[in-house]
């Protein structure tokens, strides 16, 4: 047992300063999103455009809510490209030199598939508010939305469609690591059909339209990365 805590402390305390390094950072950009919260949320209000719709607080305490939740979101967006570049410098010794650039080509595609993602949960979020006020109009009923609600539904709506603009690059590593055939993929399409249905069916739109937007990019982003490592 010692001869085992001998080779791998290294490495323990190695993953501890850069996990420390990673905390202070966040620590101190989620102070200032906690900070500047009324900013954050008047650009993403701004950004959203909600022309006619009623946002309000519905506690008292609500603002103090959103100061939480913005200095986390502000911490994790702070952290994450970070985070990505430190993963990359602990484990860099471990991979052969063909890994590593794989690694390297795969990272920044898969920053901008996550920005990707997050923007076309974000656009997705902002048409179902859209449509809710129209019937609203329509039949001659008030609107009122919760703003703390409104926007964690957005947050997560984007997050969760930024992780899964992700499966393109795991399904590239995959194959260019020799793990899983290029074939074996392509014949468990529908599988990968259903998945995207699933996946898009617990978001938090619940129309068939939005189901429909938010499956058909998934759909098309697998059959897109078959395409291209078959020829590439």
């Amino acid at each position: 047992m010692q001869d085992v805590f001998n080779k791998y402390f290294p490495y323990l305390m190695e993953i501890r300063k850069r996990l420390l390094f990673l905390a202070s950072v966040f620590l101190v950009f989620s102070l200032v999103g906690f900070f500047y919260y009324e900013r954050i949320i008047t650009f993403i209000l701004n950004a959203l455009n909600l022309t006619g719709v009623n946002i309000a607080f519905t506690s008292p305490f609500q603002y103090f809510t959103l100061s939480v939740n913005s200095g986390f979101l502000v911490g994790l967006i702070a952290v994450f490209p970070l985070f990505v570049y430190q993963l990359l410098l602990f484990l860099r010794p471990a991979l052969k030199n063909k890994e590593f650039k794989l690694v390297v080509v795969l990272i920044p595609l898969a920053i901008i598939l996550f920005l990707m993602g997050f923007g076309f949960g974000f656009a997705i979020m902002k048409y179902v508010v859209t449509i809710f006020y129209q019937k609203s109009v329509e039949l001659n009923i008030g609107n009122l939305l919760d703003i703390s609600l409104l926007l964690s539904k957005i947050v997560l709506t984007g997050v969760l469609m930024g992780f899964a603009f992700e499966f393109p690059i795991i399904i590239t590593a995959l194959i260019k690591l020799n793990i899983v055939k290029l074939s074996d993929f392509a014949k468990q399409r529908v599988f990968a059909y259903l998945a995207a249905v699933l996946f898009a069916a617990f978001l938090p739109p619940t129309d068939l339209l939005s189901l429909a937007l938010l499956t058909l990019p998934l759909v098309l982003l697998f059959e897109i990365t078959l395409i291209l490592n078959r020829f590439l």
